[in-house]
């Protein structure tokens, strides 16, 4: 070979390497980003205020958000200290942009809708555009999603966490960066910290890796990942279980029929010949993190009975990305997209229904707005006011107004100044001392809780079996306001002091004390609407 043969060669060697340019955004990327966040927002502000009600966990979490950090922290060294993050961040949130009813569901919405935006993604990584789509705009309209979007508490701010932990997930089995492990696992983490049972998508992950036969150092990567949130949460976990009773009103039968609709829906879809294009099957990953944390709830609930399905709404990401799949498999095919359209109209026809009965007040297990107003109905200036149990103060703490004529005969201290959730009540002997200092007393029972067998409550019940007639009762979303007169009084008039809720020398609570001088008359305001001027 001559010289001027083997020149270009030479050339060819020594010519310097092209800079590797990273490729902008597709259109087909953005419109999988955007159109799902979109939705979500607007389905997440349609009738976001459902009639200005609020239901007792939203109370909770409106209450404890109102308090000082400090004051959050001691509240959760007795209770609730697994929302004790969640309460500190919508803390944060209600000092920059008012304590309203509003500020209390956005961050859900908002949440919600970055979890939508990661469906979107994820199915666009592992089964192309158009799944990625479909999968995107399938997830808000799942009821589930609905409903917890337009909920304040943390389990939108969870599935969000999740959503883009998993997606973390998918692009680190590829990029092997140790920084993209750092992200995986302390996503997942925060997800943890908002929420224990977060700790089960984490199983769910280590699955997928598993059926989907990723190389060693990926498996020993996340396996490193996996043991730093393990280890993150463990103290949570520890102090958290001192404080089981939390969960001791779930009982009875198990009703996981959402979960099994979607799990058996997402299996079928699974069978599918769906479009593989990631690192991981689609399948591969839908399929454990829809089924196995609620599988695992509800294998533990015949020891203790943990299962509830807002605890697992990230669980929804499976079924989504399932259903987008399947949808494009079947628009894929030019024989079967006729049916598949009808299929997906005759499904939105029949959301329309549930979407309409989520954003009532009676979609949530009580509402505490109605329980307030039908106790500032039935009470009168000067009445006892008595809570069985005395933990369900907590369903007339939203409103001051609802309860400020009236007098707390069991409270001995506040739950701002006790840090617990409804205030710490007197001795038996002195609850039933007070209680018969009165002629009309108002009560509230919850609707499907039973007591706490306790003697306070069962002072309670016996003073009133034995002393007083129930007057009259008004049922509620919840709740049951009953007027108890003296047995031997056919006339119910108000307790002793009607003009002072604290006149009748008992403990005065926080309400009282948050109104110095102002006049003790009726708020002739809307019993809908929700105050945000709490005491602090």
């Amino acid at each position: 070979m001559s010289l001027d043969e083997r020149a270009p060669t030479a050339a060819r060697t020594i010519s310097p390497p092209v800079p590797v340019r990273r490729q902008a955004p597709s259109p087909a990327k953005a419109v999988v980003v955007i159109a799902p966040l979109a939705l979500t927002i607007a389905l997440g502000l349609w009738g976001i205020r459902r009639e200005n009600t609020i239901w007792g966990d939203e109370s909770v979490t409106y209450q404890l958000a109102h308090r000082d950090l400090s004051q959050i922290w001691l509240t959760a060294q007795h209770i609730d200290l697994v929302h004790a993050l969640y309460y500190a961040v919508m803390h944060e949130i209600f000092g920059l942009f008012g304590g309203g009813l509003l500020t209390l569901r956005l961050p859900s919405v908002l949440a919600m809708s970055l979890a939508a935006s990661g469906v979107g993604l994820l199915a666009l990584r592992l089964a192309g555009p158009r799944a990625g789509l479909l999968a995107g705009l399938v997830f808000p309209l799942l009821p589930q999603v609905q409903k917890f979007a337009q909920e304040g508490r943390s389990y939108a701010m969870v599935c969000a966490l999740v959503t883009w932990a998993t997606y973390a997930l998918v692009v680190s089995v590829t990029r092997r960066a140790r920084w993209r492990w750092a992200v995986y696992g302390s996503t997942m983490l925060l997800a943890c910290l908002l929420h224990e049972f977060a700790v089960l998508a984490l199983v769910a992950h280590g699955v997928t890796l598993l059926v989907s036969r990723v190389p060693r150092p990926v498996l020993r990567a996340w396996s490193v990942a996996a043991a730093g949130v393990v280890a993150g949460l463990l103290p949570l976990a520890i102090y958290s279980a001192g404080q089981s009773e939390q969960v001791s009103w779930i009982g009875g039968p198990v009703r996981p029929d959402y979960f099994l609709v979607v799990a058996v829906v997402g299996v079928v879809c699974a069978l599918a010949p769906l479009r593989a294009r990631g690192p991981v099957p689609l399948s591969a990953l839908a399929v454990p993190i829809l089924v196995l944390p609620g599988l695992l709830l509800l294998i533990a609930s015949p020891v203790k009975p943990l299962f509830v399905d807002r605890y697992v709404v990230y669980s929804n990401i499976g079924i989504a990305l399932l259903l987008g799949a399947c949808m494009d498999h079947f628009l894929r095919r030019q024989r079967s997209s006729r049916y598949a359209w009808i299929a997906a109209i005759a499904v939105l026809a029949a959301l329309v229904q549930p979407s309409l009965s989520l954003r009532t007040p009676q979609s949530r297990s009580n509402d505490v707005t109605a329980i307030g107003a039908a106790v500032r109905e039935e009470g009168r200036p000067g009445d006892g006011l008595l809570y069985l149990a005395g933990q369900h103060r907590i369903l007339t703490a939203a409103n001051l107004e609802d309860t400020r004529l009236l007098t707390d005969l069991a409270l001995a201290q506040d739950a701002v100044s006790s840090n617990t959730l409804a205030g710490v009540e007197l001795p038996a002997e002195q609850i039933a001392a007070r209680m018969l200092e009165f002629d009309r007393i108002v009560a509230v029972r919850a609707v499907g809780v039973h007591s706490s067998a306790n003697p306070q409550e069962e002072a309670k019940t016996s003073t009133l079996r034995r002393h007083f007639r129930e007057y009259g009762t008004t049922r509620v979303n919840g709740a049951r306001v009953i007027v108890y007169v003296r047995a031997q009084d056919p006339s119910p008039k108000a307790g002793p002091g009607s003009s002072s809720p604290g006149a009748s020398g008992g403990v005065m609570s926080d309400r009282d004390r948050c109104r110095p001088g102002q006049h003790h008359r009726r708020h002739a305001a809307s019993p809908r609407k929700l105050r945000t001027s709490a005491c602090r």
